[in-house]
């Protein structure tokens, strides 16, 4: 299908929980297509569909060369102790903050086909699962920056030129 445009922190979708899919239709069909295409840009992790305009429950991912996508995915398992890693966001351009993230993440949801699908992964795979999977609760991962860091973050949002 196509590259899909970003939504920009402060767009409502970003802070919207997404729907269950239902139906594994054409439109689902061609929304993960559209959430491969938007994926394989170089330096992008994760795009759920919160961030191309979309409610619904779904994301893909490309972590080191492997790409792929999800349906209705949820978080089953973390391990580990809650660790600060650099975390960015393409909804949240060029502003990079330290993120507390468990350093490892299972997410289960289903395939096109309505398969069961699991997802899990250390490193980079675990916090793209844990971003994507906040992105589809609201979220952005500015909120979960503590106080002082997320006060600091406000500001240079505020201050950047895409505000």
């Amino acid at each position: 299908m196509t590259e899909r445009p970003i939504r920009i922190f402060g767009d409502p979708v970003l802070k919207t929980p997404t729907e269950e899919i239902l139906v594994i239709d054409e439109k689902i069909r061609a929304l993960v297509e559209d959430l491969l295409d938007s994926v394989k840009i170089p330096g992008r992790a994760g795009v759920a569909a919160t961030q191309i305009g979309v409610g619904l429950r779904a994301f893909s991912y490309n972590v080191h060369g492997d790409v792929g996508y999800i349906l209705n995915p949820r978080i089953v398992e973390t391990q580990g102790e809650l660790e600060l890693v650099e975390e960015g966001c393409l909804s949240i351009p060029n502003l990079w903050f330290r993120t507390p993230r468990f350093p490892y993440a299972k997410v289960e949801g289903i395939d096109l086909d309505g398969n069961v699908l699991v997802l899990e992964g250390e490193g980079l795979m675990a916090q793209a699962l844990q971003h994507e999977c906040d992105h589809l609760d609201g979220m952005v991962y500015l909120d979960r920056l503590d106080q002082p860091t997320r006060k600091e973050a406000m500001r240079q949002v505020r201050e950047s030129d895409w505000f």
